[in-house]
């Protein structure tokens, strides 16, 4: 019984050891690794490397492309500085259509001015069908005065007589500062000369007289 035992473990040992699985398993190995590396090469074989042509042509795209990104840049910019420029000159027709007649209203301002000193200075209590010669020529500054004024109010030049308004520097210009019984401080007192407006601009302040407190 010994002795067969001792037989099996030989042959056991020998099955193991003999060449053909010895010279197999090396064999197996190798053929894995070919099949390995074989894929690697056909991963390879799918991505080229480009052509200088194709290389060439890349590059120009990529050129052409911040070309265009470019030219859109300035493209946009020039539509906003036109519409901008647009916008002034529409915005400077309509001024000069507005203002335009500014200088030629300064000079009227004077004659308006001396029209309503000539009818304050003539004594009421004197135009009387009486004196039919003084009360013609009053009548007919009168009706100039009122005239000149329809034709101010017609083309946008509005009269500032501002005589107990609160004082506002952007259309009054103070000559002096004095208290005045009966007026609220910071108000206008007195006005010494009426100022016009154009369209809502001031042409000429009014001069005025400003009270202060007590």
């Amino acid at each position: 019984m010994a002795s067969w035992c001792v037989r099996a473990v030989r042959q056991s040992y020998s099955f193991v050891a003999s060449p053909a699985l010895t010279r197999g398993s090396p064999r197996l190995l190798c053929m894995a690794t070919q099949q390995k590396n074989g894929h690697g090469s056909e991963e390879e074989a799918e991505k080229p490397e480009p052509s200088p042509t194709e290389k060439t042509l890349m590059e120009e795209k990529t050129q052409l492309e911040d070309q265009l990104k470019d030219m859109t840049e300035k493209y946009k910019r020039a539509l906003a500085d036109t519409e901008n420029l647009r916008t002034r000159t529409q915005k400077m027709i309509e001024d000069a259509k507005l203002y335009g007649i500014q200088s030629f209203c300064k000079d009227l301002l004077e004659v308006a001015d001396i029209l309503e000193k000539a009818t304050e200075s003539v004594p009421k209590e004197e135009v009387t069908s009486q004196n039919p010669h003084l009360k013609n020529l009053y009548d007919g500054l009168v009706m100039t005065e009122v005239q000149i004024q329809k034709v101010f109010t017609k083309h946008g030049l509005i009269k500032l007589n501002p005589d107990g308004q609160k004082f506002d520097p952007y259309e009054h210009e103070a000559l002096f500062h004095a208290p005045v019984e009966g007026k609220e401080p910071g108000t206008v007192a007195v006005v010494t000369k009426v100022g016009y407006k154009l369209h809502g601009r001031t042409l000429r302040p009014a001069l005025v007289g400003v009270a202060k407190a007590l």
